[in-house]
């Protein structure tokens, strides 16, 4: 029964996402025909305007920027986005891997790599991006991590002044409402435009893994709080139970302001430079085949993600000059744009077999869970994707502090079998080969899985322009556990054995818990449970959580690899900035999505403090 309730409704709400050009409307109201949420934002371009400010991209980092800048009356700004503006099935957390399959997704495809991605379709790991009024927010699994202490120490140290964690928690707390049961209140925000609240419903597996973790020693945290190490619920990015993106967060109400103007489908093609002074004019931008400019009185913020940030600089005449040289673009300033870009890595194949139901099961998915959800009752449409629960471990193999963790494991009350492999399976893009042997055979039974994430990998890619063409996505390159010591590989076997070591206290146990030892495909060759077997089977199943950093990497002056000063201005250019996750020097003990709009709200200020007190900041 289930399969055909849910496929019905799994097939009509991606139609739905998929009908993105939509009408307002004849009665004039401002509620468009499928749904979109507040406006459909403008949908005439402009040719030739003046703008105080031109934001490209409104993702996480570019929608607080927009909203920030735009409570100064007096500034005029622009906000261009290539895709469209979120539609009602959006507030839906459980869809969350659905519309990677929709136009609100770059689709992006990660190149091959040797002795990578041998279990996915074509060897190519899918890297998802947001495209649309929100970004990546729209599609996300909306869990709301800031970081370690550590991380923006380290930040701090690597010569970015104003970013260590003391600096940057005022804009943590000013950017969330948390609303979450357990939380250390002198720490986090009660009146920032980001909701953040538990999810309403959970099964006992999650309850389990939180017993198991306590077990043994950890404890319960507030994970965006004091302390990092140990076990919590999930803490989501929620509001009412429902996604709060940043659209919905940031822009929603900041559109109305007569200051600020949001284009849509508007896809910017170049940053105008003048090649004699080197300073930032405007933007060029394509819309529906027809090309416009918009002109910028006082800067230019790309804001477009950890891929078309590096891409559009590198449009402009902004990267490596043998890079450039290649594609015959005229290069204005050589900066190793794209040259360094980490990401963390996941591995989905750890299955625990349970003798109990205790999980989420696809028989009690249908109908009548829409209509709770409807109806504001608990609803596993609340759910993110099934991720319940994390716990931050440190485990004492490279990182010898012990309060900074090596991985983040993530509970998840089912798994890759819990929609029969419908859907989330094929967002990671495992092969039919992989999935039949290992998931498809427990597809009825009572399963959970923990995703163990290497939260500070050594290893690290790269991205290059695949063309001139600004409509062409550009060629990405993982170069996963690629480190000269292989310690990536060796952390993540170590987070295998402690999971083992989780599956085997009195909590699981009561259930008889066990890990799943069907060998992966292509590692029969190796002892199973063998540490030779574990770097096989990451070989062929891990893949991203979409977490990519550093591609426009801030340093100070001295630091070769730097594309931005700690003020976030390009080094060399005048008059441009560069403010989203690709800034972000180091990989973070985050999800990427609450350090981006951190990244917006101390852009924001930087901003502020240079323009309200001279019109001629120090470039």
């Amino acid at each position: 029964m289930w399969r055909s309730q849910g496929l019905f409704f799994m097939i009509a709400i991606l139609i739905q996402a998929c009908k993105s050009d939509v009408n307002v409307t004849t009665d004039g109201s401002r509620r468009a025909k499928l749904l979109i949420y507040g406006s459909d934002y403008d949908d005439k371009p402009i040719n030739g305007e003046e703008f105080d400010f031109i934001i490209v991209g409104a993702g996480s980092a570019g929608s607080a920027i927009a909203n920030r800048l735009s409570e100064i009356a007096q500034w005029k700004i622009l906000l261009l986005e290539a895709g469209y503006p979120p539609v009602e099935v959006h507030d839906m957390p459980i869809l969350a891997p659905v519309f990677q399959f929709t136009p609100y997704n770059w689709k992006n495809l990660m190149e091959k790599q040797d002795y990578m991605s041998l279990g996915l379709e074509d060897q190519r790991m899918s890297w998802p991006r947001g495209k649309g009024i929100g970004g990546s927010s729209l599609i996300n699994y909306m869990i709301h991590v800031r970081g370690n202490r550590l991380d923006y120490d380290k930040w701090a140290a690597m010569g970015n002044p104003g970013w260590s964690y003391d600096d940057l928690l005022p804009y943590f707390m000013k950017l969330e409402e948390t609303r979450t049961r357990h939380q250390d209140s002198q720490y986090r925000g009660h009146e920032g435009y980001v909701k953040v609240e538990d999810v309403p419903i959970r099964t006992r597996s999650a309850e389990t893994f939180i017993e198991a973790l306590q077990q043994m020693g950890y404890s319960y945290v507030d994970y965006n709080g004091y302390q990092q190490i140990g076990v919590s619920y999930v803490q989501a990015t929620l509001q009412d139970s429902r996604r709060c993106s940043a659209e919905k967060a940031y822009l929603r109400k900041a559109q109305e302001r007569g200051n600020l103007k949001i284009i849509k489908k508007a896809l910017v093609t170049k940053v105008i430079i003048n090649p004699i002074t080197l300073e930032a004019e405007g933007v060029e931008y394509e819309r529906d085949g027809m090309y416009y400019t918009a002109k910028a009185r006082k800067e230019v913020i790309l804001s477009a993600g950890a891929f078309h940030s590096p891409q559009l600089l590198m449009l402009s005449g902004i990267g490596p000059r043998y890079h450039l040289s290649e594609l015959d673009i005229p290069v204005l300033k050589d900066l190793p744009v794209g040259q360094k870009m980490y990401d963390h890595l996941s591995f989905p194949e750890l299955v625990i077999t349970l003798n109990e139901s205790i999980v989420f099961k696809a028989s009690s998915f249908g109908i009548n869970e829409f209509k709770q959800y409807f109806s504001n009752q608990p609803s596993l449409i609340s759910t993110l994707g099934g991720v319940e629960a994390l716990a931050y471990l440190n485990l004492n193999l490279t990182n010898r502090n012990p309060t900074y963790p090596d991985v983040e494991l993530i509970f998840m009350g089912g798994g890759l079998h819990s929609d029969f492999g419908l859907i989330t399976r094929k967002t990671f893009r495992i092969t039919d080969r992989m999935y039949n042997r290992i998931w498809k055979p427990i597809e009825n039974e009572n399963a959970c899985q923990i995703l163990p994430m290497l939260v500070h990998p050594k290893s690290y890619g790269y991205i290059k322009l695949k063309s001139k063409d600004p409509h062409v996505q550009p060629k990405l390159y993982g170069n996963y556990l690629t480190d000269a010591y292989n310690e990536d590989v060796r952390t993540f076997i170590a987070s295998i054995r402690a999971i083992q070591e989780i599956i085997q206290t009195p909590a699981f146990q009561r259930y008889n818990a066990q890990l799943l030892d069907t060998p992966v495909p292509g590692c029969e060759l190796f002892r199973f449970d063998s540490d030779p077997y574990w770097e096989c089977a990451l070989r062929h199943l891990a893949v991203t959580l979409h977490h990519q950093v550093a591609t426009c990497k801030m340093g100070p002056k001295y630091d070769p690899e730097a594309i931005v000063d700690s003020s976030l201005r390009v080094y060399g250019i005048k008059r441009l900035r560069v403010a989203d996750a690709s800034v972000i020097p180091l990989p973070v003990t985050a999800h990427t999505n609450v350090p981006a709009y951190m990244i917006g709200e101390k852009a924001s200020d930087i901003i502020k403090q240079d323009y309200m007190y001279s019109p001629y900041p120090n470039y």
